[in-house]
């Protein structure tokens, strides 16, 4: 009989599942359990996110429309609506987490360095609006019938990965959440117009910190007498 792996099952195979079942018995989260793994609930929410599922009967229908194709995922049969929602409801979020920070590590150690001609940390800083549903989220308003929360997030440029995320209510601007952040001595910030705040500049300079930002159009900036190091007066010349 011939092997058959999909797409999705060759990207599962990131996730040791000895690894994953060790820290299933140390978030001690199948304790109750009555069947239903942590590993098929994870299945079903990483095929969620994937193919962009947007209710528990999409998730459930999706695996059951290939059930005689889903023994290399690691699971037997799609699980039922009922059972999916309570797992997510009652099971602890840790077990999630631990797995994220298991396989973040080991991006860290595979990801490719950046090459460029400066040994300075870059990080870029942003944020985006993600909507959500008013009615079930009624915490997180946005406008009057929409709801929503603002992902700030900081993308290391030495592999490319994410180094920190902060979720606020949707109304909240960029640049209070990045006032907030404690960057190393001369870490080199790349933001756009969101972040322009001229007192926050100087805090960065005073601090050893280096941005690059676009100008927003209408800006006068002038240069003070003393302001400005010799040789940065120099190259604005």
């Amino acid at each position: 009989m011939p092997a058959f792996s999909s797409v999705f099952g060759q990207i599962l195979k990131l996730f040791a599942r000895t690894e994953f079942q060790q820290l299933v018995n140390e978030t001690k989260a199948e304790r109750h359990a009555r069947g239903f793994t942590c590993w098929q609930q994870f299945v079903a929410m990483l095929f969620c996110q994937l193919g962009k599922a947007q209710s528990l009967r999409e998730i459930c229908q999706g695996l059951a429309s290939v059930e005689g194709k889903i023994n290399h995922l690691g699971i037997d049969q799609a699980p039922n609506k009922s059972t999916l929602a309570y797992a997510n409801a009652h099971r602890p979020w840790q077990l999630f987490q631990r797995v994220f920070g298991e396989m973040y590590q080991r991006c860290q150690q595979i990801a490719p360095k950046h090459r460029l001609r400066f040994k300075n940390p870059l990080l870029s800083i942003d944020a985006t609006v993600i909507e959500l549903c008013a009615t079930l989220f009624d915490w997180a308003h946005y406008k009057q019938t929409k709801g929503a929360v603002k992902l700030h997030m900081i993308l290391d440029h030495n592999g490319l990965l994410p180094s920190f995320c902060h979720i606020t209510e949707a109304r909240k601007y960029d640049v209070v959440v990045a006032r907030e952040w404690d960057f190393p001595s001369g870490t080199i910030i790349v933001f756009d117009r969101g972040y322009i705040d001229f007192r926050w500049f100087r805090s960065l300079c005073e601090r050893g910190i280096f941005f690059v930002t676009p100008v927003q159009t209408g800006d006068a900036l002038r240069n003070r007498p003393g302001a400005l190091h010799s040789s940065a007066r120099r190259r604005s010349s």
